[in-house]
């Protein structure tokens, strides 16, 4: 598929109005992508788990204008925001080639989220793909050959992910599930850095319903955000070598999850983590979104691990908290431990428990 594809060629605008509903879920990448080049196209190919229940609930309300010009109001969590309008603003720029008909129609977008927004939970990448997919549903419902839509769900869906990631890179990883990649890979043939695709490699019965509890050490904003994050990858030092590092990890992961291996997948996701951090941590300027109690849990779990030989890691994105992962079969223990020795590091005791989902659903 090229760019191209996803063009709207014909529709009608005789809909005077309609409403459109989906839930989308947040995504935890195993191997990172940091930096991305024009049209938010990735520097390194990722992979991630789908969550479930970390989800942004979007609808969106359009009815027929006149004039030109896109017109839309954003309401979050039932308020009014403007905050949020620039960033749509842009997206609907970014993709007014792809679907024309953005400025025929007035958009109430109300969204709201399970979980805390600018925290490090990848609320961008479960606010825009639900954007996406409610608006690949308006197209659907304007659509000429609106029965030939209806029939590809393998379109609708590759198309969601190519839009939602022209609004936040990640956001192309969460319409699908259990596992999705993006960004061009040796080892997935069918991978593409236009949108993700579902990994359909073999996976252990280890990785089945496996779970991902997210402490908050920090529900408030990030320092320095993920889009000033990816540009200074330009002329950092060690960037050629991370990218390089990126697509070998991927090539590894791929064996590790047929084979079940969680030895070696601890090793590989705690060092992306570390990586991604390490990568902040130098570029110029250098920021650090890591928080002491972000450090406190991390020397926790290790030393829990090698007390217990649990198979328990954590991975970070970019912010502070903690993505404790770990097998279904050692939820209570983990739990327990989480509740006993962790908790006390999150801010006001806060933690999700969460678990690979399947995407995202209409409502």
């Amino acid at each position: 598929m090229t760019a191209q594809d996803f063009t709207l060629k014909s529709y009608h605008t005789n809909i005077e109005k309609g409403s459109v509903k989906w839930a989308s879920p947040s995504n935890i990448a195993l191997v990172k992508y940091w930096g991305k080049k024009k049209d938010q196209i990735p520097e390194n190919p990722s992979i991630s788990f789908t969550l479930s229940n970390c989800k942004t609930i979007t609808e969106i309300s359009y009815s027929k204008k006149e004039g030109k010009g896109f017109s839309f109001d954003i309401y979050f969590e039932g308020e009014k925001n403007e905050a949020f309008k620039p960033k749509v603003q842009t997206f609907f720029e970014r993709i007014e080639i792809y679907m024309p008909f953005l400025k025929d129609y007035h958009f109430k977008i109300e969204t709201s989220n399970t979980f805390p927004h600018s925290s490090g939970i990848a609320s961008s990448a479960s606010g825009m793909s639900a954007i996406a997919l409610c608006l690949m549903s308006i197209e659907q419902e304007l659509s000429i050959n609106k029965m030939e839509v209806e029939e590809s769900k393998a379109y609708f869906n590759q198309k969601a992910s190519f839009l939602a990631r022209l609004g936040s890179g990640s956001a192309c990883r969460s319409i699908e599930g259990e596992l999705v990649v993006w960004g061009e890979n040796k080892s997935v043939a069918e991978s593409s850095d236009l949108y993700g695709v579902k990994f359909e490699g073999e996976v252990h019965s280890n990785f089945n319903n496996y779970q991902d509890t997210i402490l908050l050490v920090d529900k408030g904003e990030k320092q320095v955000s993920s889009t000033v994050g990816h540009q200074l990858m330009f002329g950092h030092p060690f960037a050629k070598e991370r990218f390089v590092q990126a697509h070998d990890n991927l090539a590894k992961l791929k064996t590790i999850l047929a084979s079940g291996d969680l030895n070696e997948f601890v090793k590989i996701v705690e060092s992306e983590a570390l990586t991604l951090h390490a990568m902040m941590m130098t570029s110029m300027p250098y920021f650090i979104l890591m928080k002491p109690n972000t450090l406190e849990i991390i020397n926790k779990i290790w030393t829990f691990r090698e007390r217990t030989d649990s198979k328990v890691c954590f991975t970070l994105d970019a912010g502070a908290n903690v993505h404790v992962l770990y097998p279904e079969s050692e939820k209570e223990t983990i739990l327990e431990f989480i509740k006993n020795e962790l908790v006390s590091y999150c801010q006001n005791g806060h933690f999700i428990c969460d678990q690979i989902g399947l995407g995202a659903n209409q409502i």
